[in-house]
């Protein structure tokens, strides 16, 4: 099943693309350790974005039933971080790992969920906790996004036959308060388009950081190309992508002679589980290894001169970061005329600072 808005195509990670199904039979690497593993998104009130984690969690506990895989959510809806650690000490368990199922290091991975898991050891001081890595930029997730894309190259998904060289990929991120983070949605982008031969990629966000969706659009059309195909950088669905959807049906009816194809998020891609299950693996075998050299956070606490504002490192808490966490959990969900970043002036002006 399509979505279609005049020339606007919207494709649900489900369609007859021909991308895997869930359902098929995925061969992940043994865990070294029979551990529980927390996996923790960001949260959403959208209930649809909020059964996208459950269900990714559920299916990637069928592919391995030798220890829990325990969904939670960092805020906006439950089961929280705390209800999550509550359910493994229920279980009897004194050593799990905490996943990120996020797709960058942003301020939510470096500081709010370790915040929260800061908490749970204090009020479980006999767990060992192991926090891993973000899903980050992998060549899993570019064979997930080239197959997407070569699929879109078949004549029932490009009746009119439009070559890649007059075609602009437009990368969509989320966006985030940590230059750090924003600048691998451009590296990701970037890297996507080597070699694919469309015209050009055009890198924006859907919020927080600029350009803005709106712009990007405007950007693609300066290439006078013939078809342009959104892709919304997203693991699950939500309110963002929804967001996404409607803006490109938006521009689609302002620019009816332009066709727009609009891919989905991510969904329950075996790559997605591929590449969650070198995570876990890397996180039992201590291998977690973040790049914090331009982390705005780093940076702040090496001109204070002082360890004590955000680089001491607890060996008992495997997270290589090694943030200090006794930081607020800010949460940087801005709307309309509360969004400190609306203005491109006031962007530049706050984006390195350290909240």
């Amino acid at each position: 099943m399509t979505i279609s808005y005049s020339r606007l195509t919207v494709l649900p990670p489900s369609d007859t693309l021909g991308w895997p199904d869930v359902s098929e039979t995925i061969a992940l690497p043994s865990l070294p350790l029979q551990r529980p593993v927390l996996l923790i998104g960001h949260g959403s009130r959208d209930p649809e974005g909020r059964q996208g984690l459950l269900d990714f969690a559920a299916a990637y506990q069928a592919l391995d039933h030798s220890r829990p895989v325990i969904p939670c959510f960092l805020e906006l809806t439950e089961p929280t971080i705390q209800q999550g650690v509550d359910q493994c000490v229920e279980l009897g368990y004194t050593d799990l790992s905490a996943l990120p199922i996020l797709l960058f290091a942003a301020r939510h991975n470096k500081f709010d969920v370790t915040n929260e898991l800061d908490r749970a050891r204090l009020r479980h001081p006999q767990v060992k906790f192991h926090y891993g890595r973000h899903f980050g930029i992998t060549s899993g997730l570019f064979d997930l996004w080239r197959t997407r894309l070569a699929q879109l190259d078949q004549p029932e998904w490009n009746p009119e036959g439009i070559s890649r060289e007059e075609t602009v990929l437009l990368f969509v991120g989320r966006g985030s308060s940590d230059p750090d983070a924003n600048g691998d949605v451009f590296k990701m982008a970037r890297m996507l388009w080597e070699g694919s031969g469309y015209q050009t990629v055009e890198t924006c966000f859907i919020g927080i950081t600029h350009p803005r969706l709106e712009e990007g659009f405007r950007r693609a059309r300066l290439y006078h190309p013939k078809r342009i195909i959104v892709l919304p950088y997203f693991m699950f669905t939500g309110a963002l992508v929804k967001k996404i959807f409607n803006i490109t049906a938006e521009q689609q009816q302002l620019y009816p002679n332009l066709p727009m194809v609009c891919l989905p998020e991510m969904g329950l891609h075996p790559q997605m589980f591929q590449v969650l299950r070198e995570r876990e693996i890397e996180t039992q075998l201590e291998q977690v290894h973040m790049n914090c050299e331009m982390c705005k956070f780093r940076l702040a606490a090496v001109g204070q001169g002082s360890a004590e504002h955000g680089h001491s490192h607890d060996p008992d808490y495997q997270h290589e970061h090694g943030h200090e966490h006794g930081h607020g959990h800010g949460h940087g969900h801005f709307h309309g005329s509360d969004d400190p970043y609306a203005e491109p002036e006031q962007y530049h002006q706050r984006i390195w600072q350290v909240p």
